[in-house]
């Protein structure tokens, strides 16, 4: 965003001193042109810097200026990197710190800038849950984020979906991650990092115990290598299936990314009534049983047998439960009764 950039150059040249035009851009990733119109912007808006030509020139702001981002307290300088996620800011139990922090930094811009800002907020919003979810119901959240932040054991009851379903566990907590609505803690647990959803821990307690989270932790790329090695672990085979042309319309919506790209990586040429044949990865067979059925009778698997005969035993009973109606001379369709 032009604003974000904006303040990015004030604070560079705030904090590194004189900066050429070629290092700006480097660093913000736009063109020297870019940088050009905006130096001129910040003149326009009363920000007294200047540009020195030569071998070491550059720009850099009148001695003694600085920016009045003053007054920010520690609790909300870490709301601030949650100011543009009101909704997990105030699951964490930062909302008013992290309102508190964007009021500050609006009150410390120049005119223009404040206005910019202003503006992205009216323009953007950020709705991080799916369509059909709205969230998790996370109200160990701010004690599990708290203790993260000051680095103490918990001791959690948790539930799983494997036998036994509830278990304790003595968890360090190295981070939290928010993905597509659900929380989710990364943590170490008997010597090996692990994740485990926030929403299913039933009962916690901070210990007085802190440990020391590695300087070298990136809980980002982590939580990449955990996405790569799930998805890996998380097709078992494969199905080859029929698809019509409101089947591919309707898979689009109702479909994993996987079984979407695979379709339209292996499809063959459609037959006359325009399905296709395509091969994709499937969990297990009761979870593409599930998928499938969502599609109706616009999808029909070919292979493997054993998930055709489930979606055929599941058929059958659907048919049971819904006969056709039946049409007797002169009158309306009638439904006829589960017994005949």
């Amino acid at each position: 965003m032009r604003a974000s950039r904006l303040l990015s150059i004030l604070l560079l040249l705030q904090s590194r001193g004189r900066l050429t035009a070629r290092q700006l851009a480097d660093e913000l990733e736009v063109s020297v042109r870019t940088i050009y119109r905006d130096v001129e912007s910040l003149h326009t808006a009363g920000i007294p810097l200047y540009g020195e030509a030569g071998h070491e020139g550059g720009y850099r702001l009148l001695d003694g200026f600085r920016t009045r981002l003053t007054g920010l307290t520690a609790q909300e300088a870490q709301a601030l990197f949650l100011a543009g996620m009101p909704g997990p800011a105030a699951e964490l139990g930062l909302g008013a710190l992290a309102a508190t922090a964007e009021l500050k930094i609006e009150a410390a811009l120049p005119p223009a800038l404040r206005e910019g800002s202003r503006s992205i907020r009216e323009h953007f919003h950020l709705d991080a849950p799916g369509w059909y979810h709205d969230g998790d119901q996370v109200p160990n959240l701010p004690a599990v984020a708290g203790a993260a932040w000051n680095k103490r054991v918990i001791h959690v009851l948790y539930r799983r979906w494997a036998a036994p379903c509830e278990v304790k566990r003595t968890l360090e907590p190295y981070g939290l991650v928010l993905k597509a609505g659900k929380w989710y803690l990364v943590a170490r647990c008997d010597g090996a990092m692990r994740t485990y959803r926030v929403n299913q821990i039933l009962d916690l307690r901070v210990s007085e115990e802190t440990f020391e989270r590695p300087d070298g932790f990136d809980l980002a790329g982590f939580w990449r290598e955990h996405l790569a090695d799930f998805r890996l672990r998380l097709f078992q085979g494969h199905a080859v299936i029929r698809l019509s042309p409101e089947g591919r319309e309707r898979l689009s919506d109702l479909g994993s990314s996987a079984v979407v790209s695979a379709v339209a990586e292996t499809a063959g040429v459609p037959d006359d009534l325009g399905w296709i044949t395509a091969t994709v990865p499937i969990e297990s067979l009761t979870h593409a049983q599930t998928e499938f059925l969502k599609l109706g009778a616009e999808v029909e698997v070919v292979e493997p047998a054993e998930l055709r005969l489930k979606l055929a035993t599941t058929a059958h009973a659907l048919a049971a439960l819904y006969p056709p109606p039946v049409r007797l001379p002169g009158k309306g369709d009638i439904r006829r009764d589960a017994g005949d």
